[in-house]
């Protein structure tokens, strides 16, 4: 694997190719067979440049491997039509094709007009898959990132890595990068749901296939949480926990929102109205407030102590975007000397949030697990099925689980074992 800085973050590179310690490619004439060449822009970055060799292709060759690439499994059984609808190619090219193929051993006939492969060969072309992170600093943002560079080594996938650093301009010019780049699919994990529509309609415009994490984009398969499911459960834990521990009803409901990701984000602050109101009675008096927490701990810290100094309740619910947030409302209800008259509950289940949840009395009751730790091999397995010409949902949902100060321990049983300097890398 090779890091290489270009304007937009890093590219990761899974052709094993050697490099020097300074990280570039090893000049010597090993490294010149291969597929990626190193070219300085005027600025002096280095880029890395996968070299057009077309000239040398033997279309039929590619064109065959497009056909035995349709076939996912060794069991899989296909008629003519099916492999015209996988490959796109026309009925005639398929049916010489599918003929050749017999006749040279890699397909077995199976009745009159079906086939299925012969021999165990390889079925999936080297895809480069383009993923733009969210740059935030958290660890759910490391662990997607380091989870689906995992799951791209294992499969053999070209995986090309830009970072738009919580920025909508940067995720613009990563978008220009990666169509550049020419790669069959993108990742795109980016919050501002202004921008989804430009960035969207650049690779609709590339032709190239988008998933989008968390933050629906037009045109997109959709893959990340349910948002008003989860957010309906820390609405009923939040519930649940106020009935057992306070002999009254809240006097405040506040909701850390994180504006800039749109609507969608929205039907979870929804669902944690919805559910607290199933499972305690809220009364009229109870005030409904909310303040933007922008997704970070700094800007929630510094607004949830403006809101304390205006707001007198003594009993707070508090439900936050993610655990960020969370841990940002918290330490503002710490300093003020009222962290007895709060209960919040956050989202995602960072290591962070877990090690808070084992303090004692603590007020960060629970964070909704979206386990970003296994992003990696679903957003992978979902762009290999686009690409192969699956059916695939228009949305695909992660697994949520409340994870409290009774099942953290049960759920993340090795977390002992982080120290606080790979906490924070994650």
């Amino acid at each position: 694997m090779q890091n290489v800085p270009n304007t937009a973050g890093m590219v990761y590179s899974f052709n094993k190719f050697p490099v020097n310690r300074e990280g570039a490619v090893d000049r010597s004439d090993r490294s010149r067979k291969g597929r990626v060449l190193n070219t300085k822009t005027s600025d002096g970055e280095v880029h890395v440049k996968t070299s057009n060799h077309s000239r040398y292709l033997v279309k039929s060759l590619v064109h065959a491997s497009r056909v035995l690439e349709a076939f996912q499994s060794a069991g899989d059984v296909l008629r003519l039509r099916d492999v015209v609808t996988r490959t796109g190619f026309h009925k005639g090219m398929c049916f010489r094709l599918l003929y050749t193929l017999h006749q040279c051993g890699f397909l077995d006939k199976v009745g009159e007009n079906h086939y299925r492969l012969a021999s165990e060969v390889r079925r999936r072309r080297l895809y480069r898959i383009g993923y733009a992170a969210q740059g935030q600093d958290t660890s759910f943002d490391r662990e997607v990132r380091a989870g689906l560079v995992r799951a791209a080594e294992r499969e053999h996938v070209e995986l090309i890595v830009v970072d738009n650093r919580y920025q909508p301009k940067i995720a613009l010019r990563s978008a220009d990068y990666l169509i550049k780049e020419q790669v069959d699919l993108v990742i795109e994990f980016q919050t501002d749901e202004l921008i989804a529509p430009a960035i969207a309609s650049k690779y609709l415009e590339a032709n190239i296939p988008l998933i989008a994490i968390d933050i629906p984009h037009p045109g997109a398969t959709y893959f990340g949480a349910n948002n008003y499911q989860a957010g309906l459960m820390a609405g009923h834990y939040l519930g649940r926990w106020a009935k057992k521990h306070w002999d009254s009803d809240p006097d405040e409901i506040l909701m850390v929102e994180l504006h800039r990701a749109g609507s969608l984000p929205k039907a979870r602050i929804r669902g944690i109205q919805t559910g607290i109101a199933e499972v305690i009675r809220v009364p009229e008096r109870c005030r409904i407030s909310s303040v933007d927490g922008d997704g970070q701990f700094q800007t929630t810290l510094e607004r949830v102590r403006k809101h304390l100094r205006e707001s007198k309740a003594r009993r707070v619910l508090v439900g936050a975007s993610n655990d960020s947030s969370a841990l940002g409302a918290l330490r503002a209800y710490e300093e003020s000397g009222r962290a007895s008259e709060c209960a919040i509950v956050g989202r995602n289940a960072e290591p962070e949030a877990r090690a808070e949840l084992r303090s004692a009395n603590t007020r960060l009751i629970a964070s909704v697990a979206y386990f970003p730790e296994k992003y990696g091999d679903g957003l992978l397995k979902l762009a290999l099925e686009l690409l192969s010409r699956k059916a695939v949902p228009p949305a695909v949902f992660t697994t949520h689980q409340m994870i409290t100060t009774d099942n953290v321990d049960h759920f993340y049983p090795n977390d002992s074992l982080l120290t606080p300097a790979n906490l924070m890398q994650s």
